[in-house]
């Protein structure tokens, strides 16, 4: 395995890397997202073409993935903001949510529901 942290945890499956984006968001207390120059999200589409935001733990893994795109940068979004303004939004616009992206095609797409029912818990279990 590469010595790059960054690289070992993209070599992760999808279900692993959300669970390391559950407790890593946990414990820094903001979610990451990429935004152009208008500040606009960046959005994918799944296969039936449903809408998702990417989000990542950190923004070295962010920018990591942001290097193949022209214009987006990191964005940090604080917890707190995340779940008041961005979980009621995404959810009233029916976007889900694309969770930290890695080497492979997998990615956990959640809904900003059970995203945020999975953080709380994970916040929880840290007391």
């Amino acid at each position: 395995m590469s010595s790059d942290p960054s690289t070992n945890l993209l070599g992760l499956d999808c279900e692993e890397r959300y669970d390391y984006f559950l407790t890593k968001v946990a414990e820094e207390r903001e979610v990451w997202i990429l935004v152009n120059q208008e500040e606009l999200f960046l959005k994918n589409y799944t296969e039936d073409n449903s809408e998702y935001v990417l989000v990542w733990p950190d923004e070295s893994l962010a920018r990591a993935y942001s290097k193949d795109l022209d214009g987006f940068s990191p964005r940090s979004i604080p917890l707190p903001q995340f779940f008041n303004k961005w979980i009621p939004g995404l959810t009233q616009d029916d976007i889900d949510i694309g969770v930290f992206p890695g080497l492979d095609d997998d990615l956990w797409v959640a809904s900003p529901a059970e995203l945020e029912t999975e953080l709380k818990a994970e916040l929880a279990n840290q007391f």
